[in-house]
């Protein structure tokens, strides 16, 4: 078992699967700048480093910069109205958040998302479950850097060597090792294990009832 007493949760696939919305995003700005769309597959690897990362791997090799900023302003305002088409919690994601609540948890979220979009999801899917939400900001660095967690656990006045971060990735995984805080990874995410590995993570869960088990 981890002895803590304050969890920090990466978002997009360890808390939601968002892939689809994040897709559809991606592929209407692309459409609208004239540019090919992406598959599933590709879209998936690309996530992981914030919004901007994702747009910029998916634009042509050699589009200037001023087409990527186009592009990267369509896919924020389209998904800021769209990030919960297809978006859905992951199965047993909900009632681990309020086992945890009710046992005393702090509970943050961090994201690299954009601030406003991670706001938007959070209180959409888990009202009442967490206690901060933390993205992208011009004051908040995006993972690997440790700005969020930083933040979190100043706002949740939680001791460093008492806090977890949980994700799915190796932005995560390096986060982690930024922060000076103890990673465990999830395996229904985004990435395998052996990503998470060759990244350095150590532990994995591969369920929310057992991430509940060992928390």
């Amino acid at each position: 078992m981890i002895y803590t007493d304050t969890i920090i949760f990466d978002l997009d696939g360890t808390l939601l699967n968002t892939l689809d919305d994040l897709r559809e995003a991606a592929n209407y700005a692309l459409r609208e700048c004239g540019y090919p769309e992406r598959s599933q597959e590709e879209i998936r690897n690309f996530i992981g480093n914030g919004v901007e990362m994702l747009i910029r791997r998916a634009v042509p090799e050699g589009v200037p910069e001023d087409k990527i900023q186009e592009c990267l302003a369509i896919f924020k305002i389209y998904y800021l109205h769209n990030s919960d088409n297809h978006t859905r919690a992951y199965d047993g994601i909900t009632e681990l958040l309020q086992i945890l609540k009710k046992k005393g948890f702090k509970i943050g979220i961090l994201s690299n998302k954009f601030d406003r979009a991670v706001k938007k999801l959070c209180e959409d899917y888990f009202f009442g479950l967490y206690d901060t939400a933390v993205g992208e900001s011009p004051d908040v660095a995006k993972k690997p850097s440790a700005d969020g967690v930083n933040k979190i656990i100043k706002e949740l006045g939680a001791d460093k060597s008492k806090t977890v971060l949980i994700g799915d990735s190796e932005t995560d995984v390096e986060t982690a090792k930024n922060a000076g805080i103890y990673f465990l990874g999830v395996l229904w995410g985004y990435r395998d294990e052996q990503t998470l590995t060759e990244a350095g993570a150590k532990e994995f869960v591969n369920s929310p009832k057992m991430l509940e088990y060992i928390l």
